[in-house]
């Protein structure tokens, strides 16, 4: 089937550049992503992935009961144990790209 119409669309310059970024990295042009995205949106009847609010909210000390805390610890264990872990360097360099300041 030919490509007979186009998709224009305005995005946010920064998402636009890491979305190219990894697709670049993917070696998948922006073109045939969006291409993809549409093929699932058909197969799926729908968007291909749940669309809701993320579930994950910062943790104060303050507000944990004691439970609370000792679960939030066990994951941290459980979590260095399997290796899901980043070094100090990569927190801070996260930290200032998303926040934009250095820790």
């Amino acid at each position: 089937m030919s490509k007979s119409t186009s998709v224009y669309t305005r995005i946010e310059p920064e998402i636009k550049a890491e979305a190219e970024g990894i697709l670049n990295e993917l070696g998948i042009p922006m073109s045939q992503a969006i291409h993809m995205f549409l093929r699932q949106v058909v197969l799926h009847k729908g968007l291909p992935f749940d669309v809701k609010l993320p579930e994950n909210k910062l943790l104060e000390y303050g507000t944990l009961s004691t439970d609370d805390l000792q679960r939030e610890l066990e994951k941290g264990l459980l979590d260095l144990k399997e290796g899901r872990v980043n070094s100090a360097s990569k927190v801070a360099e996260r930290m200032a790209k998303e926040y934009g300041r250095d820790i």
